[in-house]
């Protein structure tokens, strides 16, 4: 849930490494738990199989997944929130792996999942960057594999800031090739430092793999 980009082993090239404290004060939306959004899915039977976590931060998803005794994998650059994910999955005693790797180079892993999550992530990508997130998401998801993604909104009340809101056009437009969209809904993203009256506005999108 860093926002940013996963971030890789030794050998892999890291385009924007996340500074070493970013998570040194927790940001707004480490909330302690999963989106509520997110977690909805989990008394779906939407999460199954294998989960990996995309940009992960300190693992409430990730850890949502090995909670319901599911084959857990969360990928962040920032070190501090693997760290601090790490302690969580050991004072829970859930079992979990976390791994620092890019966003942009998911198919370093050599893995596919049945379930991928991203939490905030797909709209801190623009223009190729995005279009490179979007392929690297599809490398990892099996055939007929879920991607469930939580997004910002491009409307009021939400702010300007480093990451680019999305609309239902451009949603549809990243994922064109290769997805079916099976739901776009608009729903509430959490923040520690927001109050209810000015809630973070948010799309929650389902899409399978073809």
């Amino acid at each position: 849930m860093s926002g940013a980009h996963g971030g890789p082993g030794p050998s892999t090239p890291q385009r924007t490494p996340a500074p070493g404290d970013l998570y040194a004060v927790p940001p707004p939306w480490d909330i302690g738990g999963p989106q509520p959004a997110l977690a909805a899915l989990a008394g779906t039977g939407a999460l199954h199989g294998r989960v990996l976590d995309v940009g992960c931060g300190t693992g409430e998803h990730t850890l949502m997944a090995a909670r319901l005794g599911l084959d857990a994998t969360g990928v962040d650059l920032a070190a501090t929130a693997l760290e601090a994910a790490e302690r969580k999955a050991r004072a829970r005693g859930l079992t979990a792996r976390f791994l620092r790797h890019d966003a942009l180079d998911l198919a370093g892993l050599g893995e596919t999942f049945d379930v991928v999550l991203d939490s905030l992530v797909l709209h801190g990508f623009e223009g190729g960057d995005r279009a490179a997130y979007v392929a690297q998401l599809h490398t990892v998801t099996g055939p007929g594999g879920r991607c469930f993604l939580l997004s910002f909104r491009d409307e009021p009340p939400n702010r300007p800031g480093r990451v680019h809101r999305m609309t239902p056009d451009g949603i549809r437009a990243a994922f064109a090739d290769g997805w079916r969209i099976d739901a776009i809904d608009a729903v509430t993203v959490a923040a520690a430092l927001a109050p209810p009256a000015d809630a973070i506005r948010g799309w929650r999108t389902a899409l399978t793999r073809i």
